[in-house]
């Protein structure tokens, strides 16, 4: 079977997806849009079904772009993605309103199975189910209970899915009811108040409650997180307490993969035979794929913060208490899921900005987000950190290089609220824009729910950004090892008769006579070309290489110096990347990275769309050229005269 899973945001669907399916998903787009899908396989009786995780929503009817599959989906019987079976999940605890979307699901007469999710938090408040009432209700479906996060109920569900084709559909939940168009709204709205009204008089019959009800926990915690003035100060030190703990924690395995590839590739160009192939593998493929493989643990960590906020139900106070200070900026608190979600990636960030139903907003929120800082940056923040910034703490407690990630975390953040402010004057709309949020319970996380999420969100970073490195890697490898002519060759016999002349010993006019190849060589000229460009601003041209390769994504810019400067080695040595950067130096003798050029790199990266997958999907989203070539021109002057001045500060 092809089997649908639906429900309202925050009823835990995503815990039920990933308690029937574990690692057993994929991630994909619904057809012809750019909505995210999550399908997986399971096994019930010996047959494979496949599951797809739906986007949550409140009506079968959209009000945002996501909610629209769902409607595409249904409404069409013939759409690839159309359903055998249906598994619908409702938080137990709030029935009422949970039980709207699956009348309308029920109404359809596919087989149907309702999920009652969160019992134990229905329990804690009074509230007592009849599972008996609910299926005389609604016959033909089978009513299974279960506390997903925990893993309670799988077995429950497992054989109402094995049994779910033999449910019949002898009446309908609303007497003649079908689905109208999605711009009926005056149909929608009778259809709305028929069903609330026939829901009601069902929760009556079905549901009781006990005499003694206390005040919920979440209450009681939501006095202190939600508060006017500690809610952003706890918010504030969280994000803290994160960065410290990213960057104190990553750090020995960082090392471990660095020395372990570094150690690798030199190993490698000792034992292999001389020739192209021997530096190909040694000099373009081992480094190119150790700049990726060397970031997992920080990317690793960062997503498991975030799917720990998320799971615990704080993200959901977040953009409640951020409301307060999106609005006044042309913005309101769901914009805060995209702008979090970009931390992440810009591209799932920009997307999810389908959620705000206001034009303006959606478009601002759209053109803000790449401003935050996404994991793919994270690999040049830590290289560039640990290359210029002393590992010394402050006040005795805070790590500095922890508090300079942090910093450039807040500038991306104080640099999007900004602009945000700025647009709201340069973009008319007559619209109001409105914040309607639901604050589910908290709870404990499920960890096996976590550690998927990081899994998966690595496997993508892996195999996403380092296909893009790779294949880079080797076209720079390529470039940087071949050039015009004879030009190499020439400069290769002058920089050895220089070195003679020197009297320098046989590593170092090794070095010199790669240096002098590397500069007359196909990159080496492109890099010259840049050079006048980007040296005010402290850079020299194999910076500049990385600063054109990385257009591709962010995180190629240390796989592209990881390569450059291989090359330049020829392979002999087994230094590590950073090693070899504290080593650069300019023909005038003074490093190439100091705090004023490393910091202003950092900076540079923080305002630059240096991504052409977030441009594609900026173009997608507003069906327009026009604000992606605006997003790239602003945040590119924006990078350059912030790296600028940030240089000529430091200097």
């Amino acid at each position: 079977m092809k089997i649908a899973l639906l429900g309202n945001p925050n009823t835990g669907k995503s815990s039920v997806f990933n308690l029937l399916t574990g690692l057993r998903q994929q991630v994909g787009n619904f057809p012809g849009v750019t909505v995210e899908k999550k399908y997986g396989e399971i096994i019930v009786g010996g047959d494979s079904h496949s599951i797809i995780d739906f986007p949550g929503t409140y009506s079968i009817y959209p009000r945002a772009k996501d909610e629209r599959v769902v409607y595409d989906v249904l409404s069409d019987s013939n759409h690839v993605d159309f359903p055998d079976c249906a598994i619908v999940v409702v938080d137990a605890s709030n029935l009422e309103r949970n039980l709207f979307l699956f009348t309308q699901l029920y109404d359809l007469k596919i087989p149907i199975i309702l999920v009652l999710n969160m019992s134990d938090i229905a329990h804690k408040q009074g509230k007592i189910i009849s599972t008996e009432a609910l299926q005389e209700v609604f016959p033909g479906t089978q009513v299974v209970e279960t506390t997903a996060r925990i893993g309670i109920g799988k077995e429950r569900l497992l054989r109402a899915i094995q049994e779910a084709p033999n449910g019949i559909k002898p009446v309908s939940f609303l007497p003649d009811s079908k689905i109208c168009s999605v711009d009926d709204l005056l149909c929608q709205e009778k259809e709305a108040n028929d069903r609330f009204t026939l829901i009601g008089n069902v929760i009556k019959r079905i549901e009781q409650k006990s005499a003694i009800q206390e005040e919920s926990r979440t209450s009681k915690i939501d006095r202190i997180l939600v508060h006017p003035i500690f809610g952003y100060l706890i918010f504030a030190g969280i994000l803290l307490l994160i960065f410290q703990f990213i960057y104190a924690f990553a750090a020995i395995p960082m090392d471990f993969i660095d020395t372990t590839f570094s150690n690798f590739s030199g190993w490698l160009s000792e034992i292999l035979p001389a020739g192209l192939f021997s530096d190909l593998i040694s000099q373009g493929i081992v480094p190119g794929i150790g700049g990726v493989v060397i970031f997992v643990p920080q990317i690793a960590l960062l997503f498991f913060f975030i799917a720990l906020l998320e799971e615990t139900g704080y993200l959901a106070r977040v953009v409640f208490i951020m409301d307060r200070i999106m609005r006044p900026l042309g913005l309101n608190g769901k914009s805060v899921v995209p702008l979090i979600s970009s931390v992440a990636c810009a591209i799932p960030g920009i997307m999810a900005a389908r959620t705000i139903s206001d034009w303006k907003e959606r478009m601002i929120t759209v053109l803000v987000a790449p401003l935050m800082s996404c994991s793919a940056r994270i690999p040049v923040y830590t290289l560039l950190i640990a290359l210029v910034i002393p590992n010394e703490r402050i006040l005795g407690v805070f790590n500095l290089q922890g508090l300079v990630l942090f910093g450039l975390y807040a500038l991306g953040l104080v640099s999007a609220l900004t602009i945000a402010a700025f647009l709201k004057f340069l973009i008319k709309t007559k619209e109001k824009g409105f914040l309607l949020l639901e604050l589910p319970s908290y709870k404990s996380p499920r960890w096996g729910n976590v550690g998927i999420t990081v899994l998966e969100k690595v496997k993508l970073f892996v195999g996403d950004a380092g296909k893009i490195i790779l294949a880079i890697s080797i076209v720079l490898w390529a470039m940087a090892t071949f050039g015009p002519s004879n030009k190499m060759e020439k400069a290769a016999i002058k920089a050895e008769i220089s070195a003679k002349r020197q009297h320098l010993n046989e590593d170092a006019t090794a070095r010199i006579i790669s240096s002098a190849k590397l500069e007359n060589s196909f990159i080496g000229i492109l890099g010259k070309i840049i050079e006048p460009v980007i040296q005010p601003l402290g850079y020299d041209w194999k910076i500049g290489i990385s600063l054109i390769t990385s257009f591709a994504a962010r995180e190629v810019f240390v796989g592209s110096l990881a390569t450059i400067y291989a090359v330049q080695e020829d392979g002999g040595g087994n230094k590590r990347l950073i090693d070899r950067m504290r080593a650069e130096t300019k023909k005038d003798g003074t490093k190439v990275y100091t705090i004023a050029s490393g910091t202003s790199l950092m900076v540079f990266y923080v305002f630059a769309m240096q991504c052409m997958a977030t441009l594609a999907v900026v173009r997608r989203e507003t069906s327009s050229w026009k604000w992606p070539l605006i997003q790239l021109l602003f945040m590119g002057v924006l990078a350059y005269f912030g790296a600028w001045i940030t240089y000529l500060l430091l200097i």
